[in-house]
């Protein structure tokens, strides 16, 4: 694939996050709160009915979890409502919705008021039309693999997290249906090739990415904010945290996603909730992270993309960003040139 033609793939796929983060966020907290349908339910129960009996003798009954006639006992319990069931509903709709939704929304104005007030890091000197290897095919292929279904994944978890907010007052609700189950069917079928990705990939990178001197004093020369070009080895301190915060999410998401998919794992519903509530968690973060990953390595910086698509990186931006590997990399080539002329 063309470098020009590989940009513009992730580039619109960055678009697509990007936009899902300021759909999935800046709307959504303003339904959180501007909803009178979202205010009721937060950790309460529409409707004042008293019925034949008064509602806080029945509320105490259903607290202390005793047995109610229900319609269909082959459900597996006969308690009426799990009380443990408002909070969790309380915390998914309002906390976990609305400092998620400020997540994306602050991650994805960002990268915009970064590539605004900084534009394309550019190669200083341009690009010296030599070659310097970076990735191998197995590291490229598994970060694809990775790649694709995190986006398919990210953008199927959106739209169950926040599609009733946002999007039904769009579509409205019968095509929002159709979409909401096949957000679901998707999330379920890609979630598990996600969990080998996630694995093989901390398999393969993990040796490069831990913390080393030149780290700190990459950080606190500023990073890509200095004006200078600070020391790093194959990776930098962000390229490393980048590593890290995905890796423990993802462990995170591949335990929790194995949980609800195979509830019989755990016999109590509120570990499922719980489960439910550390994978959203999980998913706000690493997307919100992952979108600066997404733009520095596509729209932010010059050149970074062709290292995981065609493999070798140019000289000159080898040398700008990660002087220390690109110093023992061109030793190696010139030694290895060096034994075959001999």
């Amino acid at each position: 694939m063309k470098p020009n033609s590989s940009r513009g793939l992730i580039s619109l796929l960055l678009f697509v996050l990007v936009f899902a983060g300021f759909v999935g966020a800046g709307l959504t907290v303003g339904a959180l709160f501007d909803n009178p349908v979202q205010a009721q339910t937060k950790g309460a129960v529409p409707g004042n009915v008293q019925g034949t009996n008064n509602d806080s003798d029945m509320w105490r009954r259903l607290r202390r979890g005793e047995a109610f006639l229900i319609s269909d006992p082959r459900t597996g319990t006969v308690v009426s409502i799990q009380s443990g069931g408002e909070e969790w509903r309380a915390i998914r709709n309002g906390p976990l919705s609305t400092y998620g939704g400020w997540l994306l929304a602050i991650s994805a104005a960002a990268m915009m008021a970064m590539h605004l007030l900084m534009g394309c890091i550019k190669i200083d000197g341009g690009p010296s039309g030599r070659w310097v290897s970076r990735f191998s095919n197995a590291e490229r292929v598994i970060h694809w693999y990775v790649a694709a279904t995190f986006i398919i994944l990210s953008l199927s978890g959106l739209t169950i997290l926040f599609g009733k907010q946002v999007l039904i007052p769009v579509i409205g609700q019968k095509p929002f249906a159709v979409l909401a189950s096949a957000s679901l069917e998707a999330h379920n079928l890609f979630g598990p090739l996600f969990i080998v990705g996630i694995v093989s990939m901390i398999i393969i990178f993990i040796k490069d990415n831990f913390l080393k001197a030149a780290d700190i004093k990459w950080l606190l020369m500023g990073g890509l904010f200095s004006k200078a070009h600070p020391p790093s080895w194959k990776y930098n301190f962000g390229e490393k945290a980048w590593f890290w915060i995905a890796a423990l999410t993802g462990l995170v998401l591949s335990v929790s996603g194995i949980v609800l998919d195979f509830p019989s794992l755990l016999g109590e519903r509120s570990d499922l909730q719980l489960a439910l509530l550390f994978h959203a968690g999980a998913a706000m973060i690493v997307i919100s992270v992952g979108l600066a990953h997404i733009y520095l390595g596509t729209l932010g910086v010059e050149g970074a993309l062709e290292g995981m698509t065609a493999g070798h990186v140019d000289e000159n931006w080898a040398i700008q960003h990660h002087d220390l590997w690109a110093e023992k990399v061109l030793a190696e080539q010139t030694a290895s040139l060096v034994e075959k002329e001999a």
